[in-house]
């Protein structure tokens, strides 16, 4: 598995767990619990945008890591 496919599956998941977080405070009563879902799913979005950074990097360093 290439660092651009690993970087890929990463960001896809990271994607994934900031959709469920963010469902979960849409779902709660809980004030504080919302809140505590809002600024983790915030986190995962800056992971995110971090870890998009790095796979156009990867990208540019190494063109055969460019997606087809």
């Amino acid at each position: 598995m290439t660092v651009g496919t690993q970087l890929q599956q990463v960001i896809a998941s990271v994607q994934s767990a900031a959709a469920s977080v963010k469902s979960f405070s849409l779902e709660t009563q809980d004030q504080e619990a919302k809140k505590t879902f809002q600024q983790l799913a915030q986190t995962l979005d800056d992971a995110v945008v971090t870890l998009k950074g790095r796979q156009q990097y990867v990208e540019q360093q190494e063109p055969q890591y460019k997606q087809q």
